[in-house]
């Protein structure tokens, strides 16, 4: 039976996984207890722990609160979630927390005095101006982890440009498939190292603004490295081919180890580099924010 008291406790306990994002409890005491999600003054106060402390998931499921902006604004780096991967990440996390009240509170006809062009009251500056001087300190490290990425990466792209095209004119000929085979992929491997050189060039040339790290600079890095893989895959599928060629005449029982230890590398390279590049894609064209979950299915 729901008595007050029962109800008060729940409130308090649900209140207690809010703040610290445990979202199992949370979900249990609003199904037990659905009639706390009637409770105006109770959604406010959980809704507003929930975005100081940047709990996507429990945002997600509560996510059609209004008036939040100061919650989202302010900057707490003792919240920094263990989810987020990198400065870079997480100012595109934070920018996303920003886009995603921004768009609910212009939509809302009671929030108009939230919109970007008009002023913060303790400050006297625009939301967004306060948002970008909060974290200007992530701002600068976010750039910096862009730069260093860009410069590690294009140094390894512009060596296989080197590789691959000189490699064009230093195999011998064949009248087989092999040769054809080299052909195409260390044609592929130049234009592929090639295009994840611009991509990196163009994050290394950014302004680095604040905007930016929502989408500019993200979708870059994923062009690059996409590119920057291909290519190492194209070089090494190239190096098999050219093996074939040189080897198969005179030591036929060699070149296929050697072509499965060339494969190495590049499983290498998407063991380390996967993590990362997985974390980027779903950031930026699949942000959880922006997905809302149901409690009851």
């Amino acid at each position: 039976m729901k008595t007050p008291e029962m109800l008060e406790l729940t409130s308090a306990i649900a209140f207690e996984a809010a703040s610290r994002g445990i979202s199992e409890i949370f979900k249990l005491c609003l199904m037990h207890y659905p009639e706390l999600m009637w409770d105006e003054e109770f959604t406010k106060k959980v809704m507003k722990e929930v975005v100081r402390a940047r709990h996507v998931e429990l945002f997600r499921l509560m996510n059609r609160d209004r008036n939040l902006m100061a919650a989202v604004v302010e900057w707490s780096p003792e919240y920094v979630r263990a989810d987020v991967f990198g400065s870079a990440f997480l100012m595109q996390r934070e920018l996303q927390w920003f886009e995603m009240k921004m768009k609910k509170d212009k939509s809302d006809p009671s929030c108009r005095s939230l919109e970007l062009e008009l002023t913060n009251e303790k400050s006297g500056k625009t939301c967004w101006k306060f948002f970008v001087e909060q974290r200007k300190d992530l701002l600068k490290e976010a750039g910096q982890w862009m730069k260093d990425t860009s410069s590690s990466s294009s140094l390894v792209a512009t060596l296989i440009i080197t590789i691959a095209f000189a490699a064009a004119f230093t195999v011998p000929g064949s009248s087989d498939g092999s040769f054809m085979i080299f052909a195409a992929t260390d044609a592929l491997a130049l234009f592929s190292s090639i295009t994840a050189t611009l991509m990196f060039l163009a994050i290394l040339t950014s302004r680095y603004a604040a905007e930016d790290f929502l989408h500019s600079l993200p979708r870059k890095m994923i062009l690059g490295l996409t590119f920057l893989f291909l290519s190492l895959a194209f070089m090494l599928m190239a190096f098999g081919s050219a093996q074939t060629i040189v080897l198969s005449t005179r030591w036929e029982w060699i070149y296929i180890p050697i072509t499965l230890l060339a494969a190495i590398p590049v499983i290498l390279f998407a063991i380390l580099q996967l993590p990362l590049y997985v974390e980027m894609v779903e950031s930026t064209c699949r942000p959880l924010l922006y997905r809302p979950m149901k409690i009851w299915k």
